[in-house]
Order: structure tokens, then C-alpha cells, then sequence
């Protein structure tokens, strides 16, 4: 598998990143993972704007899915070919009227539906294109689920946002690769149930024997750096911060 960084950047976007996307190919299949603010202008770098086959959301936040209304213009309103298919979104319970209702000017209340066929994400495994895929539900105040994709006998898991729980430790069991957010500071923000910091996103990695952990999903107020230290102090393998346009074989 090839993953692809788009987006990184936690809450709003960053003067150097956009939000959360990430893209992962293999066979020729491209399953992104969120699509936040500012991700359809890096997708551009990286893919044509009509070469996804499907969009995975962890949740209904802005940062996380907002520029999927851009995204429904590109495919409702494109002259040259028609309107596109429909394409498979996996998302949360309520991912279409939501969306309908932040884009706020629809022909219809089921435009959104006319290109993008919407499944409701639950607990459990599926099959995406060529990936066998995990789902589950992590700790965040509205539903928001992790995601461990496989491919020829390689794994990767992304965290979605989530403060500490077992459910995601469970899913990144032995992953080779963990995409996992670190929002906070250790001993500054305490918010139970929200975001983890450097060092849970350091300890969930350790306690899952992941092979390799990067930090996404970090704010501009956040030090980086010093999410990377305190991730470096509990786990043993390496680690390093994702970066918009960083691609990693999996």
C-alpha cells in the first residue's frame, strides 16, 4: 500500500497544511480518508480530481469532512463528460444530511445522494476495492470511528480522533504502520474523552506493538516538537510527525 499524506493539520488548517486526508492506493484503487478544510486543493497534487473510487469520514466535523461539499460541486456540476457516478462514502449515521446541510444551496434535498453513494459506517470488518477493512468506534464527543485497512498481508491503522481507549488499541494490534492523532499536550490540556496527546498516542502504540507510529492531527497552538519527544519517551519504535505530501509504503 502507498499512503499519502493531503492534510494534517488538527482543528483548522495551518499556514504549511490543510486538515485531515489521507490517501491510500494499491491495484490501482485510491480509498482517501477524510477530506477536512483545505484537502481537495492538496488532493490535486497527488490525484485527478475524478480518480477516487471512495472516501472513507471517521466523523462529521468540519476538519475532517468539510470540503467534501467542494468535492460534490466538482462531481454534480462537471460539463465536460457529465455528472459523475455515484461513489461509495462510508461514514457515520446522518453523513448525507449533514453534509446537504453545510453546503446550504442544493437543486435538491437528495443532490448530495445523486454522486456519492453514502454507506452508514458500524463496528466491524468490510470489504473497500482491494482492502480489507476494520472499523471501529473510538472515544470523541460525537461518533467517530478508527479505521485499520489490510492489503497483501500488510496493515495500516488510522486513529480518527479519539482520546485513549481500548477499542483503538485493539485495532492497531501489530499494525505496521500508526496514523495517530496527538491534538493535545501532555500535562496542559486534561479534556477527558476528546483528543490524546504525545505521549497516549506514544503509550496506545507501545501497548498495540505497532511497527512504526506517525503523529497527525496536531494544531497550529501545538509544539510538534514536543508531542514528538513525549510519543519518543513511551514507545520504543520509531516515530516521526506527518508532514502534507509525505508518502509511506506500507
Amino acid at each position: 500500500m502507498k499512503l499519502t499524506v493531503v492534510g494534517c493539520s488538527g482543528s483548522f488548517p495551518s499556514a504549511d497544511s490543510a486538515c485531515s486526508s489521507y490517501l491510500v492506493e494499491a491495484d490501482g484503487y485510491r480509498l482517501l480518508l477524510d477530506m477536512g478544510n483545505g484537502a481537495l486543493g492538496e488532493l490535486q497534487r497527488h490525484v485527478g480530481l475524478y480518480d477516487l473510487d471512495a472516501i472513507f469520514l471517521s466523523h462529521l466535523h468540519a476538519d475532517h469532512c468539510i470540503d467534501m461539499c467542494a468535492y460534490f460541486v466538482v462531481r454534480y456540476y462537471r460539463h465536460d463528460g457529465g455528472r459523475c457516478e455515484p461513489m461509495p462514502v462510508y461514514g457515520p449515521e446522518g453523513t448525507e444530511q449533514r453534509l446537504t446541510t453545510a453546503h446550504a444551496d442544493t437543486p435538491s434535498a437528495s443532490a448530495f445522494s445523486e454522486v456519492f453513494d453514502f454507506h452508514t459506517v458500524k463496528p466491524g470488518s468490510y470489504e473497500i476495492g482491494p482492502f480489507s477493512v476494520r472499523m471501529e468506534k473510538v472515544c470523541h464527543p460525537v461518533e467517530s470511528y478508527a479505521i485499520r485497512v489490510e492489503h497483501g498481508g500488510r496493515s495500516l491503522t488510522y486513529s480518527g480522533d479519539t482520546g485513549p481507549c481500548a477499542a483503538l488499541d485493539e485495532l492497531a494490534e501489530d499494525s505496521d504502520l500508526f496514523l495517530c492523532e496527538a491534538a493535545f499536550t501532555h500535562g496542559k490540556e486534561n479534556i477527558p474523552a476528546l483528543h490524546l496527546n504525545g505521549r497516549e498516542a506514544g503509550e496506545a502504540a507501545q501497548r498495540s506493538r505497532t511497527r512504526k507510529l506517525v503523529l497527525t492531527h496536531i494544531p497550529p497552538w501545538t509544539d510538534p516538537q514536543v508531542n514528538l519527544a513525549d510519543a519518543r519517551a513511551v514507545y520504543d519504535g520509531p516515530v516521526e510527525l506527518a508532514a502534507p505530501g509525505v508518502t509511506y509504503t506500507v
